[in-house]
C-alpha cells in the first residue's frame, strides 16, 4: 500500500508538472582570451543529467528544459580549465562560457553525491573524483582501480577477484557504496567477498571520505562511494563504447559494450560485460584455483523533460570465485583433497573447482526528479535480490538470500540569498533467509527509517552547512533449532540516534581555499554481528555474536588545504575519528570451538566473539602534482592512518599501512596520434609493525614498480585508444598488510604461512568511443 501511494502521488506529480512551460536554452562556449569559439566542449546539467556538445561554431542547446529554476552547469574542453556556473533559467538571455587554458583541466569538479551538487571548492567534504581513463588502467577490479589513485582509501583483498574499500582505516559496514543513487546492500559484514557491481558501468566514481551518516543513515562512517553512470547523449544522438583487454598474469580477459540513446527526451542505455580469470601467479608460484567469471548486464529506460526526469535502472550481476584451502602442513606443495598435486594445465583452467562462490545480485530502482514551482523532489525507490553461495559440491553449504526493499525522498527549495535548505527522509526493508545446510548468521529481518534537514549558505568567498538527522533501526534475529539443540536463539533489537554535522569552506583566492568539518554519526550493530554462531568460511574461525550490542557513535574532525594554478596542484588533509563502542571481534588464548569444516571432517577452530570497545582513528592524507611544462605531469599522493583500540591498548586490526606513491606522466605530441602518455610510477608501502596479533601478523614495507603507455588513432572518423599498463614490473614478492592470504590469516596453527600477493602483471586495452547521429 505505500509502494502505491508514493507511486500515486509520483503520477500526480508528473501530470502537474507537464503542463509547464518549456524553453530552449542556448549557448556557446569560448576562449577567454581569444574569444574564438570551442567545438567539441561537453556541457552537461548533473541535476537534470543531460548533456550537450558544441557544435563547429562552439554553440549548443537544451531543449525541453522548464523555465524556471537555477541550475549548476559544467563546462569541459581539452586543454582548458573546467568551469562550473549556477545558471538561472528564467532570465532567458544567451548563455557564453569563457574558459581559461590550462595544463590542468580539472580545477572545478562537480560533486553530487554531497546533499546538494556543486564544485568541489565549494564543498567541505574531502573528495576524489576518478574519470573514465582512472578507471580503466592498472586494476584488477573497481575497487583496486580507486585503491590505486585516491589518497586514504585502500582495499582489503583476497586475491585479485576481492577487494573490499577502506576509507581512513574503515570498511565492512562502515563505508557506504551507491550506485544509481541507491546503497549498494550486499552483506556487506563478510570478509571473502566484495562489492556486487560492473567494473567498467561507471562514467566516474566520487569518493567522499569522512563521516556521510547525515545523508544516508547508518553506516556511513568511514565515507561513501559514488558511482556515476554515463549521461544521457544530447536529443537525436546514440553514444556508446566498447573496450576489452586481456592482463598477462592470471589470463584476465574483460569485454564490455555499452550504447546509450536519446530521442526526444526519451532516453535508454543498455550494457553487457563479462570478465574471466585463471589463477593468479605471485613471483614464485600460481595460487590454485583463484580464478574467476563475472557476468554483468544492466539497462535503464526513461523520460528527460521540461518537468525533471524520471529513469528505471535494471541490473544484474554474477560473479563466480574459486578457493582453495592450503593446509600448512603441506606447505607450498599444493595438493587436490586426493593428495594429488595440481598440474601447470590446472593452474590455467578456466573451469573452477570446489570449494567456490556463487554471487548474484539483482537490482531495479526507480530515480526521479520532478521541478516544482518552488524546488524540486527527487524520489528513488529501489528493491535489490543478494544471494550468495558458498559450495563445497553441487549443492550449496551456505547459501544466504537478502531481499532489501528502499525508499528515497529528498526536496530542495530553490536557493534564495545564498540560503538553500534541503529536507530528507528514507527507509529501506530487509528480509534475510538461509537456505543452505550449514548456518552462520540467523534469518533475519531489518528495518530502517531516518529523516535529516541541511541548510547551506553562501557569501562572497565563504560556504557553510549544517545538517541535523534521526534515524532508528530495528534487527530481529530468527531462532533456529538444529539437532535438537538451540543454533540461534532469537533476538530483536532496537537503536535510535540524532547525528549532526557543520562544514565550512572559504576561497581566499581563485588559487587557493580551505575546508573543515566536524560532527557526529553512528552505526547500528549488523546481525552477523548480533547473532552469529558458526564458522566463517574463508576466514577460519568461529564466530560468536552478542545480540546486546550498543550502536558504534563516531565523533570526527577533519580539515583540508587545497591550492592549484597553473603549475602546481596541491591538498593536504588532516583528520581524527573517535568511535564509542567500536564493535570488535576479539579472541582469547585458548577459546576453542569443534566443528565440520568445508571438507566435511571435524576440526577445532579458534572462537572470536563480538565486544565493544573504543577506538581512535586519526590520519593524514594529500597529494601534489607539478606541471612544470604542458607535456609533463609529475603526481604524488601520500596517506598515513594512525588507529588504537583505547579499552585493549592494542592497535585495531586491518589497518593500511602507510602509503606514498610518485608518477611521472609524459605527454607528448606525435603527428597522426592524440592524447598519447608515457607514465613510470613508484608505489611505497612503509612496514607495518601496529597489527593486532589476534587477526594478523605484521608486513614489511616495500616498492613496486608500474609504467603505462597509450594513444589514440583515427581510423577514418572512427578514434580508437590503445594502452598498455604495468604493475610491479620488478616482480617483487611482497605481503601486503590488507591481504587476507598474508602470513598468520589462513592459519593461525602456523603464522609463517601465507601467499605473496600478485607478480609481475601486464595490462593491453582498447577502448571504442561510439557516436551516432
Amino acid at each position: 500500500m505505500k509502494l502505491k501511494l508514493i507511486s500515486f502521488i509520483i503520477l500526480l506529480l508528473v501530470q502537474a508538472s507537464a503542463f509547464a512551460d518549456v524553453i530552449i536554452v542556448k549557448g556557446r562556449v569560448v576562449d577567454a582570451q581569444s574569444k574564438q569559439t570551442l567545438p567539441g566542449a561537453v556541457i552537461t546539467i548533473p541535476e537534470l543529467k543531460i548533456s550537450a556538445i558544441t557544435d563547429p561554431n562552439g554553440e549548443f542547446s537544451f531543449k525541453s528544459l522548464p523555465n524556471r529554476g537555477r541550475f549548476l552547469f559544467s563546462i569541459e574542453y581539452v586543454g582548458y580549465k573546467s568551469l562550473t556556473k549556477i545558471v538561472d533559467l528564467s532570465a532567458g538571455t544567451p548563455l557564453v562560457f569563457e574558459l581559461q587554458s590550462s595544463i590542468i583541466e580539472t580545477h572545478e569538479v562537480v560533486i553530487t553525491g554531497t546533499a546538494i551538487s556543486a564544485n568541489n571548492k565549494q564543498n567541505s567534504t574531502s573528495v576524489s573524483a576518478v574519470g573514465r581513463d582512472g578507471l580503466l588502467r592498472q586494476s584488477t577490479n573497481l575497487i583496486d582501480a580507486l585503491a590505486h589513485q585516491v589518497p586514504g582509501m585502500s582495499q582489503i583483498t583476497t586475491g585479485p577477484s576481492i577487494s573490499k574499500p577502506v576509507i581512513r582505516g574503515l570498511s565492512y559496514n562502515r563505508v557506504v557504496t551507491l550506485s544509481d543513487g541507491v546503497k549498494q546492500q550486499g552483506q556487506q559484514w563478510g570478509d571473502e567477498h566484495g562489492i556486487e557491481i560492473d567494473q567498467y558501468s561507471s562514467d566516474r566514481v566520487e569518493v567522499l571520505r569522512g563521516a556521510a551518516s547525515l545523508l544516508y543513515g547508518s553506516d556511513a562512517l568511514g565515507g561513501v562511494i559514488n558511482l556515476l553512470e554515463p549521461l544521457t547523449p544530447p536529443d537525436g544522438q546514440i553514444k556508446g563504447e566498447f573496450l576489452t583487454n586481456y592482463s598477462t598474469n592470471n589470463g584476465l580477459t574483460g569485454t564490455s559494450l555499452m550504447l546509450t540513446g536519446n530521442e526526444n527526451g526519451l532516453v535508454w542505455r543498455a550494457r553487457g560485460s563479462y570478465k574471466n580469470a585463471y589463477s593468479f601467479k605471485t613471483p614464485d608460484y600460481y595460487f590454485p584455483n583463484s580464478g574467476f567469471n563475472e557476468t554483468d548486464l544492466s539497462g535503464m529506460i526513461g523520460l528527460n523533460k521540461s518537468w525533471g526526469y524520471s529513469h528505471i535502472n535494471l541490473s544484474y550481476f554474477k560473479n563466480n570465485i574459486g578457493f582453495y584451502d592450503p593446509e600448512p602442513a603441506n606447505g607450498l606443495n599444493f595438493l587436490h583433497d586426493d593428495g594429488t598435486p595440481f598440474t601447470q594445465d590446472e593452474y590455467k583452467s578456466r573451469t573452477l573447482e570446489y570449494p567456490k562462490q556463487d554471487i548474484r545480485h539483482y537490482k531495479i530502482n526507480w530515480d526521479n526528479n520532478f521541478i516544482t514551482e518552488g524546488g524540486n523532489l527527487k524520489v528513488n525507490l529501489g528493491y535489490q535480490k543478494n544471494q550468495r553461495r558458498e559450495l563445497d559440491g553441487p549443492d550449496p553449504s551456505l547459501f544466504f538470500d537478502l531481499n532489501t526493499y528502499s525508499g528515497d525522498v529528498k526536496y530542495y527549495v530553490t536557493e534564495a540569498n545564498g540560503w538553500q535548505p534541503v529536507f530528507g527522509a528514507s527507509s529501506d526493508i530487509g528480509h534475510s533467509l538461509n537456505k543452505g545446510s550449514e548456518f552462520l548468521i540467523p534469518a533475519y529481518d531489518t528495518y530502517g527509517v531516518g529523516a535529516f534537514a541541511y541548510i547551506k549558505k553562501t557569501w562572497d568567498k565563504n560556504t557553510f552547512n549544517a545538517g541535523i538527522r534521526y534515524d532508528y533501526r530495528k534487527n530481529k534475529g530468527k531462532g533456529l533449532v538444529e539437532d535438537g539443540e538451540a543454533k540461534f536463539t532469537p533476538f530483536t533489537n532496537k537503536f535510535s540516534n540524532i547525528s549532526g554535522a557543520l562544514g565550512y569552506t572559504h576561497e581566499f583566492n581563485d588559487n587557493l581555499n580551505f575546508k573543515a568539518n566536524a560532527g557526529s554519526a553512528f552505526r547500528a550493530p549488523n546481525p552477523a554481528e548480533l547473532g552469529s554462531n558458526g564458522v566463517h568460511e574463508g576466514t577460519f574461525r568461529y564466530e560468536i555474536g552478542n545480540p546486546n550490542l550498543a550502536p558504534e557513535r563516531s565523533y570526527q574532525v577533519d580539515a583540508t588545504m587545497q591550492y592549484d594554478d597553473k603549475i602546481v596542484s596541491a591538498s593536504l588533509g588532516i583528520y581524527e575519528n573517535y568511535i564509542h563502542n567500536f564493535i570488535y571481534a576479539s579472541h582469547k588464548q585458548g577459546d576453542v570451538a569443534q566443528a565440520v569444516n568445508g571438507a566435511g571432517s571435524p576440526s577445532q577452530f579458534d572462537v572470536y566473539r563480538y565486544n565493544q570497545v573504543n577506538a581512535n582513528l586519526y590520519g593524514v592524507e594529500g597529494n601534489f602534482t607539478l606541471h612544470p611544462v604542458s607535456f609533463i605531469h609529475f603526481e604524488n599522493t601520500f596517506g598515513y592512518t594512525y588507529a588504537r583500540n583505547n579499552t585493549l591498548d592494542r592497535p585495531l586490526a586491518f589497518i593500511p599501512a602507510g602509503t606514498l606513491k610518485n608518477t611521472l606522466r609524459f605527454e607528448p605530441t606525435i603527428k597522426g596520434v592524440k592524447q598519447s602518455y608515457i607514465s613510470v610510477g613508484i608505489d611505497n608501502f612503509f612496514n607495518q609493525y601496529r597489527y593486532d596479533s589476534a587477526f594478523e601478523t605484521g608486513t614489511k614495507g616495500y616498492t613496486l614498480l608500474n609504467a603505462g603507455l597509450g594513444t589514440t588513432v583515427n581510423f577514418g572518423k572512427q578514434p580508437v585508444k590503445l594502452y598498455v599498463s604495468g604493475n610491479n614490473l620488478a616482480n617483487i614478492k611482497y605481503y601486503d598488510a590488507l591481504s587476507r592470504l598474508k602470513p598468520g590469516r589462513i592459519s593461525s596453527e602456523d603464522p609463517e604461512f601465507g601467499i605473496y600477493n600478485m607478480g609481475r602483471n601486464i595490462t593491453f586495452g582498447i577502448y571504442l568511443p561510439l557516436s551516432i547521429n
